[in-house]
């Protein structure tokens, strides 16, 4: 089944301003009206890189990528750099395969099971109301478990999303083990047939052996229930966080088997470019991106639409 595309290049442009402002207008005053690019100029728009979150090595590889590019080329225009950059960019993405659209195989899986992770604050309970509701749009039944049992806002907030969403949801009382509220809720949906489940899990890395040992005991109970479960563990990082989000990826991806990424709070952000930092570090896909408030503001990535939006000066 192909899922709900939700994507509306016109939001992502607007959520991306600031970012854009950050990276394009620099790079674009730098170069602008300069016949020939110095060395002082290279380093200029590599500092400007650098600077925007997307990263030292990132930046360092695709001026290098640029420098080439001019040597081979006559046309060393302010938009044939800008297109140079642009294309590298774009090829980072690729990389973490972020080009790949999300396509998950529910009728062989079903239920097709979800892990969701993430610290307090990033963004976890609203990213699952959120994906809820772009999977009930491609037809799909959806159940959440609200497995952060030990943060009383986290369950009523959920338990808010699930209804906006019209999804069922399974909680219990906090303090509850969060491995015996993920069994509960892949039980009730092999037991109605429904096809996506997704799980909410605490997000403590502050310590990280417990959360290990949680999460590896949420995945032996649904493994029980349902063989080569979960099909997707999704980590959310909030971008405005830049830097911060770089470092929650990677003690993420030492306890947890992640196999893609969503990144909340992109919109009002100057911090974009964090995610070609990201990708490029972790080799890990991003899924989906929001982009504002509003259950519809939780969009799919696209690699392209991505790039061209901070590049759109319409």
């Amino acid at each position: 089944m192909k899922l709900f595309k939700n994507l509306n290049f016109d939001k992502l442009r607007d959520g991306l301003s600031k970012t854009r402002e950050k990276i394009v207008n620099k790079l674009t005053e730098t170069i602008s009206g300069k016949a020939k690019l110095p060395a002082e100029i290279l380093e200029e728009l590599e500092e400007i890189l650098v600077t925007s979150d997307i990263g030292f090595d990132t930046a360092i590889q695709i001026i290098d990528e640029v420098k080439i590019k001019l040597k081979s080329e006559s046309d060393r225009s302010e938009e044939n750099i800008l297109r140079t950059i642009k294309a590298s960019l774009v090829a980072v993405l690729e990389k973490s395969n972020s080009y790949n659209e999300f396509l998950p195989d529910i009728e062989k899986y079903k239920p097709f099971i979800i892990l969701i992770v993430g610290v307090n604050g990033a963004g976890k309970t609203t990213t699952i109301g959120k994906l809820a509701y772009n999977f009930k749009k491609s037809g799909l039944s959806v159940i959440v478990g609200a497995a952060d049992t030990f943060r009383a806002a986290a369950n009523e907030q959920l338990e808010i999303w699930a209804k906006r969403a019209g999804v069922e949801i399974v909680q219990k009382k906090n303090g509850t083990d969060p491995s015996s509220v993920a069994f509960e809720t892949v039980a009730k949906a092999i037991k109605e047939n429904i096809d996506v489940v997704m799980i909410d899990t605490a997000g403590r890395l502050h310590n990280k052996s417990n959360l290990m040992e949680e999460l590896n005991k949420i995945t032996r109970v649904i493994q029980k229930q349902s063989n080569n479960a979960p099909q997707e563990t999704f980590l959310v990082l909030d971008g405005n966080t830049g830097q911060n989000a770089v470092l929650q990826a990677e003690e993420f991806s030492k306890v947890a088997n992640l196999t893609g990424l969503v990144i909340t709070k992109l919109d009002g952000t100057a911090k974009g470019g964090v995610v070609f930092q990201i990708c490029s570090k972790q080799c890990l896909p991003v899924r989906y991106i929001g982009v504002g408030e509003d259950i519809e503001d939780l969009q799919s990535f696209e690699a392209n639409a991505f790039v061209d939006a901070i590049f759109s000066t319409k």
